[in-house]
């Protein structure tokens, strides 16, 4: 028989953590009671063995971290340790923050280099728990994760470079859109066909050649708003700046063709590029 008493003083949170627990074990006997000082007392026995026993605990104490703490940590580090302060841009830092801790995608793993927040909080537990038959929650969250909570201090630290690029990309787009909005377009309406490169076709269907782009932005100054004469995606179209744009393709979240769509916003279009009207250039390309 293995024996432990753990302390919430949170309801929500010894509720969350029973629930975890009888999810993970459920031949686990618990005695629960109030107690004016510690709030919810928690006795918790086990016939299974000692170290199956408190890895099941301390999975459970994940969990109720990540459900109730977690988020209010995090806008601690970002307001105490980063001294935001702007409501909105604390909730952006935020998101992003909780998206690289938390977040099984790819990019989020990349971002925390393939670390798992989680499995160190589990460890830091399990070795309190170890530790001591007697666990305050509030007290352990309070004064043993140092280890956690500075390897939560540098995701927000990525988080907010993240947030910084976003906002550097979305001075870039602003910028692009007021450039726009001041030129008389050189062309009604332009075709693309998506690909590695974008490919230009007129209203008549005739392709755009790699020479006429480039004559087309060799007009324009486009180093003012930061293009580059050399990139065939997108400086052409602002050379042009077109009164319409109809994008083709198989995929519509297309990096190059979701920039395109922001920049020139109800302008351009996206279609399947099976409605895509010149048929004779799909063969040749």
């Amino acid at each position: 028989m293995f024996l432990l008493e753990v302390y919430f003083e949170s309801d929500k949170e010894a509720i969350s953590f029973c629930e975890n627990l009888f999810q993970l074990n459920k031949e686990i006997e618990l005695h629960w009671r109030t107690t004016k000082v510690w709030g919810n007392y928690l006795q918790l026995e086990s016939r299974a063995a000692g170290t199956d026993f408190m890895e099941t605990i301390a999975r459970a104490m994940v969990g109720v971290f990540v459900t109730h703490r977690l988020t209010s940590m995090l806008n601690s580090i970002i307001r105490r340790n980063y001294y935001y302060s702007n409501a909105d841009e604390i909730e952006r830092i935020l998101d992003l923050s909780y998206w690289i801790c938390t977040g099984d995608d790819k990019d989020s793993q990349m971002v925390r280099n393939h670390k798992d927040p989680s499995k160190l909080l589990y460890s830091l537990l399990l070795s309190n728990i170890k530790q001591s038959g007697t666990i305050h929650f509030d007290s352990l969250i309070s004064f043993q994760l140092k280890v956690f909570k500075d390897q939560l201090n540098h995701y927000v630290g990525l988080a907010i470079d993240e947030f910084k690029r976003e906002e550097d990309h979305q001075a870039f787009i602003d910028s692009l859109r007021k450039y726009i909005s001041k030129r008389k377009p050189v062309f009604n309406t332009i075709y693309i066909l998506q690909g590695d490169s974008f490919s230009f076709y007129r209203p008549d269907g005739k392709r755009f050649s790699r020479m006429e782009l480039q004559v087309l932005m060799q007009k324009e100054p486009l180093y003012i708003v930061g293009l580059d004469a050399e990139e065939l995606n997108l400086s052409p179209l602002i050379a042009m700046a077109p009164e319409k744009i109809r994008i083709y393709g198989d995929d519509p979240a297309d990096p190059k063709t979701l920039t395109v769509i922001n920049i020139f916003q109800e302008r351009a279009t996206f279609e399947s590029i099976s409605k895509f009207p010149f048929r004779p250039h799909l063969k040749n390309k």
